[in-house]
This record gives structure tokens, sequence and C-alpha cells, in this order.
């Protein structure tokens, strides 16, 4: 896929047209015929009908790319079949990002529970460095609706299994995966085949690029059997610990929610962030809505 060095034209079905079946379509239609599809035909308003094609008439175009949304299940969805005699044309919205800025340095965050509050929490501390910081993925805007972008720019990016499943070229500088429990199984089939999905993120990266894992025995038997070139990094659950009397938020003291704060120490330490700094952000923030709040006293 050359994608940013390709001066002709190409063909892409953009399939699911949520947030980021939108953005990619805005991202893309200036250089390219773009072409739209949904399987329910209502989200498509008329500022975007111009770009719709029927199911009948897609069956029959040699697409260049197809870029699917994380919320398509292949195996549950009008183009099931296909989209399974065409999976080596199926991207996702973070090829592009990444084929268009492969220079932009980023941090992928996935994992199980805690992903979006430890997204959100990175960017506030890169944001009090200074940092041109975006929030992005399964958290904040899409990526591709991100403006003014340069090789300075950071991306924090929460990416769901869905997201990275699809992916085909996407890879990050700093990856971490902060848990792994069973979860999304009715979509995954295996919780090995969920775990692939995560793992992702690391499977792509090089010898320069960095991978922050929770420390578990199936994610280390998984990596074993890939050719893994980045540096690993397999964090503890008493790593860190002297730090604990350094906390005032309560949001961080049960043991669950420390262990994904010791994600964002270890990636300070190699990010060469100011750690007075990384604590105090800790000690301000207000957790995310709709997460553990208390509700009766």
């Amino acid at each position: 896929m050359k994608l940013k060095n390709e001066t002709l034209s190409k063909n892409f079905l953009i399939y699911g047209f949520g947030k980021s079946g939108i953005s990619s379509l805005k991202y893309l239609k200036k250089k390219n015929r773009c072409f739209i599809f949904d399987d329910d035909k209502k989200k498509i308003n008329n500022k975007y009908k111009k770009f719709f094609i029927s199911k009948s008439k897609l069956l029959n175009n040699n697409f260049d790319y197809i870029v699917i949304s994380p919320g398509i299940n292949i195996n549950r969805c009008q183009l099931s079949n296909y989209l399974k005699k065409n999976q080596k044309k199926v991207i996702t919205d973070f090829d592009i990002f990444y084929k268009f800025n492969p220079e932009v340095l980023t941090i992928t965050i996935t994992g199980t529970n805690g992903k979006s509050t430890t997204s959100k929490l990175l960017y506030d501390i890169l944001k009090k460095h200074h940092y041109d910081t975006r929030l992005t993925g399964n958290i904040g805007n899409p990526i591709l609706e991100e403006k003014r972008v340069t090789k300075n720019t950071i991306f924090v990016i929460e990416a769901s299994s869905y997201q990275l499943a699809y992916s085909k070229y996407f890879k990050s500088k700093f990856s971490i995966i902060i848990n792994i429990s069973p979860d999304h199984l009715e979509r995954h089939n295996t919780m090995k085949n969920y775990v692939l999905s995560k793992l992702k993120c690391v499977i792509r990266q090089n010898e320069n690029d960095v991978a922050i894992i929770t420390n578990t025995n199936l994610l280390k038997d998984l990596l074993r059997t890939k050719n893994i070139k980045s540096k690993i990094i397999y964090v503890s659950k008493n790593k860190y610990a002297y730090l604990k009397n350094k906390l005032s938020n309560d949001n961080f003291k049960n043991s669950t929610n420390f262990q994904n704060l010791i994600f964002l120490f270890e990636l300070s330490k190699y990010m060469k962030l100011n750690l007075k700094t990384v604590i105090k952000t800790i000690n301000k923030f207000k957790p995310l809505k709709f997460r553990q709040e208390v509700i009766h006293q």
C-alpha cells in the first residue's frame, strides 16, 4: 500500500458511516473516487447521498481499498461474503493515517479495562509538558479528523480490539497494553483471537519502538510465536509502588487503577517527562463520566 506516494486517483469504498466513516470520506474525497455504504441507509443524510453506492453496484465495482468501520462485524453484515473475498483490500482509518503521517509520534493504548481513563490522563500529562497533543481513536476525535498535524505532534490513540483487528499497516512508536481479560468474544470467537488483535500494535513495531505490556503468560506465549523487533517491557504489579504515597487522588488509590498508572510511569521514563509534573497531573485528574462514580453514601 503506497497511498501517500501515489499520484493517480484511487477507488475507495467506505463501509460504515459513523464518525470514522465520515472523517475517512472527508480526508480522501479530494484526491480519490470515494463511495459509501452502510447497512442502515438512513445514516447517510442528504449531504453525502451523492457518494452512496447500492449493494448491487458495489459488488460489480473494482475498489482499490475498502475502509471499514470498527463497528462492522465482518461475519454479520450485508457485505459479509464480499468482504471475505476481498480481505486484502480491507483497511482502517488508522492505516490511512499512518501511511500519510509515518513520521508522527504515536502512542497507542489498548487493553480490556481502563483504556479511556489512561488515554485521557496521558493526554493531560503531555499537555502539561506543552506538547502539541491529540486524543483520538476510541476516545476524542476520529484520527483522520485532526487538522494542522506536524512532525512535532503527538497522537495518543485509544485503540479497541475491533480497530486493531482490521488494520493492516498501522504501527505505533509506543504501544501500551494495560490489561487483558475475556471480552468481545462474541466477535473474536476465542480468547486467542481477541489477544492477537490487541498485539497487532506490537507485532508491526520495529527496533526503534517500545511496547509496554501487562505481564501475563498468555501475552508472553503469543509473542514468542512472532518475530518481534521492538523493545518489550513487561510491567509487574509492584513496580513503582513507592510512588503510591505521592498520590492524593482517591480515584487512583485502589489497586486496579494504580496498576494502570504504572504503564504511564514507565512511559514517562522513556519520554523523559518530569515526574513531579506527572504526579501533579494525576492528582488533579477528574475521572471520566460513567466510569467509577459514587452514587450513594
